[in-house]
């Protein structure tokens, strides 16, 4: 009798990232049950659900930070996640962004960058920290990007709530990444941050894939990408944002009536 070989599931996916029945368990609690999704490349996605939707344990299970008890995480296509550990998955190129913004408030906009280059050994190596002109023009490049060119020598810590996000994303973005993953950046934002947090994200993503958690509905929709909507560690809905929201169990379970 002749074994069907079983397809080899990265000759079948051109995504960036790819996850299939991903299932993760903690004391008998299934925070994922059997996640399935993907991202192209280049392509932005929001991320919706309640509380306890499996939204943070996901990031968790890419990053490295939770291996998964069952399930494949491939990214490129090849690059089995599950089999590798947080430092060796930033350095493939992906970053992650927490709700809290962490930068380091004494130093300056400009410094903060510079910490963050993915070479920064290579800086510290080269003359003491004299500034080769691609490290420049990696920081500038950062600084128009954030918005946060003007600000290039304050401290971060007198940075408003909005700024000290927009820095910790230029962070991310210094160490070049492929993916990056951003938890609920409009959290505590003014208006106009978030307007312009949504603008920012949308530049990124001309050049980055991009992941984005967050429960402000009107900022989802400023962003206007394909929405994933999850319930109880599975996806619920997926598509345009008005099409998730007509979906009846995501507006039982999520957005109510």
């Amino acid at each position: 009798m002749i074994t069907p070989v079983q397809p080899d599931p990265a000759a079948l996916t051109s995504a960036l990232l790819y996850l299939d029945g991903v299932e993760v368990a903690f004391d008998g609690y299934k925070a994922l049950r059997g996640l399935s999704l993907l991202v192209e490349p280049g392509e932005m996605v929001a991320i919706i659900g309640p509380n306890g939707a499996g939204k943070t344990t996901m990031m968790d299970v890419i990053t490295g930070k939770t291996r998964p008890d069952r399930g494949e995480v491939l990214f490129e296509g090849k690059i089995d996640l599950t089999r590798r550990d947080e430092a060796e998955i930033a350095e493939l190129g992906i970053g992650r962004k927490f709700q809290k913004p962490t930068v380091f408030e004494s130093q300056s906009v400009e410094d903060n960058l510079l910490l963050a280059l993915k070479d920064r050994r290579a800086v510290i190596s080269n003359l003491l920290w004299q500034w080769r002109p691609a490290v420049a023009a990696r920081i500038d490049e950062v600084l128009e990007t954030t918005h946060l060119a003007p600000l290039r020598h304050r401290p971060a810590g007198m940075l408003s709530h909005g700024q000290k996000q927009w820095l910790e994303i230029g962070m991310l973005l210094a160490q070049d990444p492929k993916l990056l993953l951003v938890d609920e950046p409009a959290a505590g934002m003014t208006d106009a941050e978030t307007a312009q947090t949504a603008v920012l994200l949308k530049r990124i993503a001309r050049n980055h894939s991009v992941v984005v958690i967050e429960h402000d509905m009107d900022f989802v929709r400023d962003l206007d990408v394909r929405v994933i909507c999850l319930h109880e560690g599975a996806v619920l809905a997926e598509g345009t944002l008005d099409r998730v929201s007509a979906n009846e169990r995501v507006v039982e379970v999520y957005l109510g009536r």
